[in-house]
């Protein structure tokens, strides 16, 4: 136990915000105090799962008092958390309450076994690359965040396309009018990404995936460049563009105005099972290699 103590002393729960789960928190919190650990709750968490017995924190105060983040939800929670908390260099688990869950990857039915197993020790550690985005204003202003899956260039809500031009490294690539372009991490590669076209990067392919959304051209293709690129991107014609970072953070942009994407400083730290195989997770989410009938099958079943 002492051990373990050492391992991870402190550790933070941080759910949804809508609707974390009374049980699956007090469940969890329980089983991390009777294991010997210090256990807090983000503030948001604690509102939204009621009367847990646990000390609470803010958001932002977690990452520099905890040796260990268990995030409970879906891949978005994930992500969120990862950008919050990247800065603190803190590992995180996730306990995947959403669907596909690519980044929580732990299911509730084997919560306890699973996670004493990891805690004694027991675990594969990941780091992800993220993005680092900046988007530039005609007036000169900057304003910037960070992502862990992707960063979007696209058109809002008139409908229309937006024309606009890619940089590499300070080099004209090439321009295209399309409904957006993805700049995607190898774990957003199985995200939007994927949706419209692009490649599947493995994590540790040292790379970022440049992918059209519904291009007005049958020669534009996704592009892998290296992580170490600085990429550009101008909205040449368009109105009513933004960016978006993993979804979650939108940048309204103007004709002129740019975005600048570049590996970030933080990665984000992954914890898994220690059986934990990324292809075998691909298999299983994305159903390679299931006939029609055994999905239908599975479908029933799981109905």
């Amino acid at each position: 136990m002492s051990a373990l103590r050492v391992r991870f002393p402190r550790i933070a729960l941080v759910g949804r915000h809508t609707g974390a789960g009374v049980d699956t928190v007090d469940r969890l919190a329980r089983f991390l105090s009777e294991r010997g650990h210090s256990v807090v709750l983000e503030e948001e968490t604690a509102r939204s799962a009621g009367a847990v017995a646990a000390a609470t924190a803010p958001a932002e105060d977690l990452g520099a008092n905890a040796d260990l983040v268990v995030v409970l939800g879906g891949d978005g929670t994930m992500l969120s958390v990862a950008r919050r908390l990247a800065q603190h260099d803190v590992p995180l688990i996730g306990i995947n309450q959403g669907r596909l869950g690519f980044l929580t990857d732990i299911p509730l039915a084997r919560l306890e076994p699973t996670l004493a197993s990891m805690l004694d020790g027991r675990f594969v550690e990941e780091r992800r690359r993220m993005l680092d985005a900046t988007v530039r204003r005609a007036d000169g202003e900057t304003v910037g965040a960070l992502a862990l899956n992707d960063v979007v260039v696209n058109r809002g809500s008139l409908g229309t396309m937006i024309e606009f031009a890619v940089e590499i490294d300070g080099r004209f690539a090439f321009a295209m009018r399309a409904d957006g372009m993805i700049v995607a991490t190898p774990t957003g590669s199985t995200a939007y990404a994927l949706s419209a076209g692009g490649p599947i990067l493995d994590p540790s392919v040292p790379a970022f995936a440049l992918v059209p959304v519904a291009p007005h051209g049958l020669t534009h293709r996704p592009i892998a460049v290296a992580d170490t690129s600085r990429l550009e991107i101008t909205v040449v014609r368009g109105r009513d563009a933004a960016a978006h970072c993993d979804g979650q953070s939108r940048f309204p942009l103007s004709e002129g105005e740019s975005v600048v994407v570049r590996r970030a400083e933080y990665t984000a730290r992954l914890l898994h099972p220690e059986d934990h195989d990324y292809f075998a997770m691909l298999r299983k989410k994305l159903h390679w290699s299931e006939t029609p009938d055994r999905l239908r099958s599975e479908g029933t079943a799981g109905s």
